[in-house]
């Protein structure tokens, strides 16, 4: 962080081309190119499971499709459907009880979808992404076939394209219009200027990306948008339009059925805003599209407070374990958490046939959090947030009889792992609405299990009324073992997905007071994998914040040697040094690379120091006013942690991250002198461009300018003297981390005569998808770090 002489500027060098994509050592692509096992989707009799595979990562040739960047969404005008997606093109169905496969034939260069069972679990539906649009299929868990909807054309532009109906085989789904002709074309010659204003009230808004620009971006958004809704048979195939075209951004049918819940988004659109902010009509409609009660008109949500929510219904939904009752959420503070009230929230309920006054529900002290329905006795269970001490409570109430007082079962620390009591086991109904699964008094939790020593997976019974678990299923100390879904009421059957540091994922059956039953026996896809070593380490930073990292060394590694090493880390905020503390995640796991992980360091030498702690502890309205000392004396905490145990080699470490983690990086090269190099991939380095917060920061920049300037390395730029790779991707639309970030991160550092490289990749979001992207990125990185880590003096 030492400025430099004025003679850096006269031997700095620069360098400016687009190149071929490169490879990192075949060491790495071994590794990244190995074949991946299957995921488990369980259908919802518990009868079955659907074991889906696909492409490890697309093309560049995939990424590089044509795109249109419309009201914070991405389409891609060929298909109308997201431009960037994850498919599938195997399915094998695994009956259970006989634990045998049957594979599923798919077309001919098959890009499954989107895949929704039947509550029933007789049925699941697919979409199939072709060339030119998105096909509806079928299949039929008791012969395994699989059937195309003809002459379906589905929409995925915009909320849920596909839903079972409670018959378990009537979907209602988003299709193109017929006849919607050709897409608008561009006037060549503009009509006129585009104009914005504000008329005196306070606005403030986020970073948003890919946003309206124009009349003609708002006429290609009514255009791909708009959806014809349609009722279709699964079994005849039969279609029948339900309603008139719109832009749907959410469509829910009932629990019974009998009715559907819209909400449709119209004009005046905004070009600061998403689709999501956009005026909306939230509407509760028949089985013959006829209005029967119109929950809302709301306005553009332009004015909602930082860290607030817009004023109106809002996180309106079916009452789960009912025909017909709607509930939603209305602010009693104006959407503001400045604002001092007895309640935050009221969340109200309105049973068909919808005539009459809605009821109130209950009220929240706190910011309300959603509600989960029992199966019966009226449970229900909600939760509230209170944002000043970032503290979450829940609790158990009796819906049908609102005057029982409701009892708290919850109360922690959000960040607070060790008393987390896990999430209730649910159960799907009719249109896809769930309940909590209930046995008596009981219901059954399904949680991570932190403990001091790591992650202990776990499923208990637990006695609502005495609050009193039992425990069914622990995970060993010696493994990793999660509960996928329980299979029967009671809980004394379930499924679990168990891996150990040299047993890879797989599924079993467990019976309570039986021997597990594997149902898959996927391969070690990389064996050399298996020599790395990796082990828990806990210490403390000076002020007595307790910290760990993760310790892994390469292949083959021979003890007493010191190595160089790499620090990973993603700042976060804490109000509590204890919680700060606390350990997360688990060493008894199989481990596996992929994408552009750093953890392919280990194959080019390098010991990792991963996820190692940067915690931020303070008040929430001021956490930030001592971000820089915290996170250099976490990081120097970690350097002299690694390098007390003979390891690391301290004066050749290098330092990464992504998103924050890339601006933790560029500001522990500009604050300190702990590394020899850094790699930042994706981040926000000027918060001036970000003046209404980020991360947890509450404040504005006008309320807190010492604090952005100080905590943006950019205006720090004069200060790295250490080499810094700089890789982003160049359609990165996440909120904050525009690629102009790097590229004035970049101009900072090389105008001040750093060494730097920046790094752009043509058609990648905030993560790196592309095969060619991946191979490239870990090629940078490594390279970079052997240049200027590896072989530093």
């Amino acid at each position: 962080m030492t400025p430099r002489f004025s003679l850096a500027f006269i031997l700095a060098g620069s360098l400016a081309a687009q190149t071929a994509y490169q490879q990192p050592p075949q060491a790495v692509l071994d590794v990244l190119n190995a074949p991946t096992s299957p995921t488990a989707s369980v259908s919802p009799a518990k009868t079955h499971l659907l074991l889906i595979d696909g492409p490890r990562y697309p093309s560049i040739a995939d990424q590089s499709q044509p795109i249109l960047r419309l009201a914070g969404m991405r389409i891609n005008p060929a298909t109308n459907g997201p431009q960037r997606t994850t498919f599938a093109n195997r399915l094998v169905l695994k009956e259970i009880a006989t634990n045998t496969d049957r594979p599923i034939a798919l077309p001919a260069g098959a890009k499954i979808g989107d895949l929704r069972w039947s509550a029933d679990g007789r049925h699941f539906a697919a979409t199939n992404t072709t060339a030119n649009g998105i096909e509806l299929w079928v299949g039929v868990v008791a012969t395994g076939a699989l059937k195309k909807m003809a002459g379906v054309t589905v929409n995925d532009v915009m909320g849920d394209a596909l839903n079972w109906m409670p018959d378990n085989r009537t979907l209602l789904v988003q299709t193109i219009p017929a006849g919607r002709g050709a897409a608008p074309a561009k006037t060549p010659v503009p009509p006129g200027p585009n104009v914005q204003q504000s008329l005196g009230r306070s606005a403030p808004v986020w970073t948003y990306q890919d946003l309206l620009q124009n009349a003609h971006d708002e006429a290609l958004f009514e255009h791909y948008g708009t959806s014809q809704l349609a009722f279709v048979d699964a079994v005849t195939g039969k279609v029948t339009p339900y309603g008139k075209p719109g832009l749907y951004l959410d469509v829910r049918p009932s629990p019974g059925g009998e009715h559907v819940l819209t909400v449709r988004i119209h004009k005046p659109f905004s070009y600061l805003h998403p689709a999501g902010a956009f005026p909306k009509e939230v509407e509760v409609w028949d089985r013959a599209a006829k209005l029967v009660y119109k929950l809302a008109s709301l306005p553009l949500a332009d004015r909602v407070p930082i860290d607030g929510v817009p004023t109106g219904p809002r996180n309106y939904s079916w009452r789960a374990n009912e025909p017909a009752s709607l509930t939603w959420v209305v602010a009693l503070d104006g959407g503001n958490p400045k604002e001092k009230v007895p309640h935050r929230d009221q969340v109200f309920l309105m049973r068909a046939p919808f005539t009459g006054e809605p009821k109130e529900l209950l009220k929240t002290e706190h910011r309300a959090m959603g509600i989960a329905w029992g199966q019966r006795d009226g449970l229900a269970v909600y939760g509230d947030y209170d944002r000043d001490k970032r503290w979450l409570r829940q609790f158990v109430m009796n819906a049908d009889n609102p005057a029982e007082t409701p009892r708290e079962f919850v109360s922690r620390n959000m960040a607070d792992r060790y008393r987390d009591i896990g999430q209730m086991q649910m159960k799907m109904l009719g249109a896809g609405a769930s309940v909590i699964l209930q046995t008596g008094d009981s219901v059954l939790l399904s949680g991570m299990g932190a403990t001091p020593k790591g992650d202990r997976p776990f499923l208990r019974r637990l006695h609502l009324k005495t609050r009193e678990t039992e425990e069914i299923f622990r995970c060993g100390e010696n493994e990793y073992e999660t509960v996928v879904t329980v299979l029967n009421d009671d809980g004394t059957k379930f499924l679990t997905r168990r891996e150990s540091p040299s047993e890879p994922p797989n599924y079993y059956l467990r019976t309570v007071g039986q021997p597990p039953v594997a149902l898959t026996k996927f391969a070690d896809p990389s064996p050399v994998l298996r020599t790395i070593k990796k082990e828990r380490v806990v210490y403390k930073r000076p002020d007595g914040v307790q910290l760990s990292f993760t310790l892994y060394l390469p292949p083959d590694y021979q003890p007493g040697t010191r190595l160089p090493a790499v620090v990973w880390a993603y700042p976060l905020e804490y109000t509590d040094a204890d919680v700060a503390g606390q350990i997360g995640g688990s060493t008894q796991r199989f481990t596996t690379i992929a994408g552009s992980s750093h953890l392919f360091y280990l194959l080019a030498g390098y010991a990792i120091l991963d996820n190692a702690s940067m915690p931020v502890v303070g008040t929430p309205e001021t956490v930030n006013n001592t971000y820089i000392e915290q996170v250099v004396s976490s990081a120097k905490a970690a350097i002299d942690k690694a390098a007390e145990m003979g390891v690391v080699d301290p004066k050749r470490v290098g330092v990464g991250g992504h998103s924050y983690g890339a601006f933790m990086t560029a500001n522990l090269l500009a604050h300190s002198d702990l590394f020899r190099a850094g790699v930042a991939r994706s981040g926000a380095y000027n918060r001036t461009l970000t003046p209404f917060g980020f991360q947890s920061e509450r404040r504005t920049f006008w309320e807190a300018t010492d604090v952005y300037t100080r905590m943006s390395p950019f205006f720090h730029a004069n200060k790295i003297n250490e080499p810094l790779l700089l890789i982003h991707g160049e359609m990165d639309n996440n909120a904050g981390t525009f690629p102009i970030q790097s590229e004035r991160m970049y101009q900072a550092v090389r105008g001040n005569g750093g060494i730097v490289r920046y790094v752009t990749l043509p058609y990648e979001s905030h993560g790196y998808a592309a095969k060619e992207s991946i191979e490239h990125t870990l090629y940078e990185m490594i390279s970079w770090f052997d240049q200027h880590v590896k072989k530093a003096e």
